[in-house]
């Protein structure tokens, strides 16, 4: 009847959100030309609102808005006072739009929403990243079996920028993941393969250039003691393709394909009164992954020269420290600290700088 709410359609809607305030501060940096970066200190937030509607039990779609600046697919956060007029007002985008079928095996999708990958940080791919095209995922259980617990199969093809012209012409990215849970959870690994195919050297069409990449990556996590949630994670990437004739890439460049990274984690925030405690350290050559996909958290380089969004955080190693505290369910502080340094330098003088940066998260 007129003015009723259907509860039936109401509990089939279903809404998310969170919220983050950071205070971030850059100290002791120098640029590719020897001068030292000023110390900059940034007030910062981030909101975030989506929705889900299941059609049946096994169909639904989604979307999810985001503040930030909609030209940056890396960064949803707003400075405090850094609107171009004064008390400006915020920009929305939508970063998430899809349809999704599921079963209790199958996950598949179609549109722009998360990547499927298994992965213990960003230094690959930035969470904020919402790739658009394709996303598939199938998982086998072995119940009667106690070293192998079950076998995931991520996969994808995301349109990176479409050309106009027939699918092999695009530039995109092709994801292939394997992920084991052994051990009853204890062990997990994950080898990937991803595939890039020509793809700008800058982001935002400001290339000058397109390359294709194609990354190996052996990712593992292990639980080394399961009382105290204490893990160890390893990752190598290596990316296969030869640059060696590519003559817009600079000699001390063409070789710069491997990476790896090492991390230490203990604890957790999940829940009231949950501690989390991490250190990892990160070494990734300029040409291991796509640095404006990957995450723009440990240091203040990107692209902004050429009049592009993004950050440009490959060639480099660097130390980064967690400290995490639950406050209530969904709502905590996580303290990180940054100290990187360039491998390869692209001036004069290599780059360096330190970060520190205190998050308040809230979510729903």
């Amino acid at each position: 009847m007129y003015g009723q709410i259907d509860s039936s359609k109401h509990e089939k809607l279903k809404f998310t959100g969170d919220y983050r305030f950071r205070i971030e501060h850059d100290w002791n940096a120098q640029d590719s030309e020897g001068a030292s970066r000023n110390d900059r200190s940034r007030l910062r937030y981030r909101f975030r609102f989506g929705l889900a509607y299941s059609i049946d039990k096994n169909s639904s779609f989604g979307g999810r808005i985001r503040s930030g600046n909609i030209n940056d697919q890396q960064g949803p956060h707003v400075t405090i006072g850094g609107n171009e007029g004064e008390f400006g007002l915020v920009r929305i985008g939508l970063e998430k739009l899809y349809y999704q079928y599921k079963t209790n095996n199958l996950t598949a999708w179609v549109g722009k929403n998360s990547i499927p990958l298994k992965k213990n940080n960003e230094l690959f791919w930035n969470d904020n990243v919402f790739p658009e095209g394709m996303g598939l995922s199938y998982q086998l259980r072995f119940k009667k079996l106690k070293s192998f617990n079950s076998l995931l199969m991520n996969t994808g093809h995301f349109i990176i920028r479409s050309n106009n012209r027939t699918f092999n012409e695009d530039s995109y990215l092709q994801v292939y993941q394997l992920v084991f849970h052994l051990l009853q959870g204890r062990l997990n690994l994950f080898p990937a393969f991803y595939y890039f195919n020509q793809v700008g050297n800058y982001p935002d069409k400001k290339q000058t250039f397109n390359l294709d990449y194609s990354i190996v990556h052996l990712g593992s996590e292990i639980t080394i003691h399961k009382p105290l949630q204490l893990k160890l994670g390893i990752e190598l990437y290596k990316n296969f393709h030869s640059y060696a004739n590519v003559d817009s890439i600079s000699t001390d460049l063409k070789d710069q394909t491997n990476g790896f990274v090492l991390s230490l984690m203990h604890g957790q925030t999940k829940e009231k009164g949950d501690w989390l405690f991490s250190i990892s350290y990160a070494h990734l050559q300029k040409f291991a992954i796509v640095d404006y996909f990957a995450q723009n958290d440990w240091s203040r380089w990107d692209y902004s020269s050429i009049g592009a969004s993004g950050s440009r955080i490959s060639n480099f190693q660097g130390v980064e420290l967690k400290l995490g505290y639950a406050i209530q369910d969904h709502f905590n502080l996580i303290l990180r600290s940054y100290f990187v340094e360039q491998l390869v330098k692209l001036g004069h003088f290599r780059e360096y700088g330190n970060r520190i940066r205190l998050d308040l998260n809230i979510g729903f």
